[in-house]
């Protein structure tokens, strides 16, 4: 594993390199102190040369100054790790590093491996992420790295809603699915905390197409069968867990399957960044006429969106009802089916964003809102 006697100025150079992603990593000691234990050394230095796009060997060795011969096993042993991507592709196998978030911050912990003080890097996980910069950091922007999906079967018959917001339609148009384990319920285990909805760590997170290809070829995940994958979600559902994806319209790589509990995502919208994951086309509605108050719907909404109405005073306990706060709903639906008396559905809401086509699309936009798109070559200047 990697060692804590890293020089910290041998981290500087990746810690660039990281901050040049659409979410990147703030510098601190915690932040540094996880690296060491994610990298060797070496690895840290072939990461801070790694260009933004798919890369090969050859240019590689000319990047790092290494021999391919001695360049490849690092390489292997980073994909391995969950730190880059190793992409065959006729013949020729392309190279691609991975961000911090999302990336080899859950990559991490979804093996269950012996060669890291795991409990150690949970820890470090739990504190570093929770701190406020890191998390304006990954929630911050605009434009929303992921974005929630709503359970079909209580979307509004009068209402249509598009292939990429259907989470079967997903999976089934991927071509290749697979499970892992969960990143966060995984992460909590080793701090000693479980699931509070029963949520399992093994086999409940899925991903999808060309992502989910590298995960089974390196032992992080599992092949599924769409019927398999489809299975999941209805266990996920029965659960009333939150459906999350990539906040693109084509091919997106994956599907989570979160509750309010281990979710780091659903922790920052707890936290008010309400606007930190997608939402889908819908908002929850509670009849007031027919809720009774039990708090079921409380505890199945997994960002904290219901709760009591503001500024109304209940002469009786028999006169309370719940309210839906629309500015925090994700319009998931998965607190529909937790209300025996019929009192909460689904309705369109106004003012949704439609997600970029791409990966690509969506990298850009959350740069070029934080400032960061490199200039184009035509608009930089040699200094004289």
């Amino acid at each position: 594993m990697g060692h804590l006697l890293h020089e910290k100025s041998s981290l500087v150079p990746l810690i660039d390199r990281l901050n040049r992603f659409p979410v990147g990593l703030v510098d601190n000691e915690k932040l540094r102190e996880i690296l060491s234990l994610l990298f060797e050394e070496k690895e840290a230095h072939v990461a801070s040369c790694f260009p933004m796009a798919e890369t090969t060997l050859p240019e590689l060795s000319r990047r790092t100054q290494m021999s391919p011969e001695a360049l490849l096993p690092v390489l292997d042993a980073m994909a391995d790790k969950g730190l880059i991507v190793d992409m065959p592709f006729e013949g020729t196998t392309y190279y691609l590093l991975l961000p911090g978030l999302i990336g080899f911050f859950e990559l991490t912990f979804m093996k269950r491996r012996v060669d890291l003080p795991m409990a150690k890097l949970a820890r470090l996980m739990e504190e570093y992420l929770g701190e406020q910069r890191q998390a304006t950091e990954l929630f911050g922007s605009k434009t929303s790295l992921t974005r929630s999906l709503a359970y079909e079967e209580h979307v509004p018959v009068t209402s249509e809603i598009t292939t990429y917001e259907r989470a079967r339609e997903i999976i089934k148009e991927a071509g290749y699915g697979a499970v892992q384990l969960c990143y966060c319920r995984h992460k909590k285990e080793h701090v000693g905390e479980k699931c509070k909805k029963g949520a399992p760590v093994d086999g409940w997170c899925i991903s999808l197409g060309a992502g989910a290809r590298f995960l089974t070829r390196r032992g992080f995940a599992v092949e599924k069968s769409v019927d398999e994958l489809l299975a999941v979600l209805d266990q996920a559902r029965a659960l009333r867990l939150t459906h999350i994806t990539d906040n693109i319209r084509q091919k997106p790589s994956f599907i989570c399957n979160c509750c309010s509990c281990c979710c780091e995502i659903m922790h920052g919208v707890q936290a008010g960044f309400h606007t930190g994951v997608g939402k889908t086309g819908f908002t929850a509605v509670i009849d007031s006429k027919l809720c009774e108050y039990c708090g079921e719907c409380f505890k199945a909404c997994n960002v904290n969106a219901i709760g009591a109405p503001k500024g109304v005073r209940f002469a009786t306990r028999e006169e309370r009802y719940a309210a839906v706060r629309e500015e925090v709903c994700l319009g998931c639906g998965a607190c529909v089916s937790a209300c025996k008396k019929g009192a909460l559905t689904l309705v369109p809401a106004d003012n949704r964003e439609t997600p970029p086509l791409k990966k690509k699309d969506l990298q850009l936009q959350i740069l070029k809102e934080k400032g960061r798109l490199p200039a184009p070559a035509s608009a930089k200047t040699t200094a004289r």
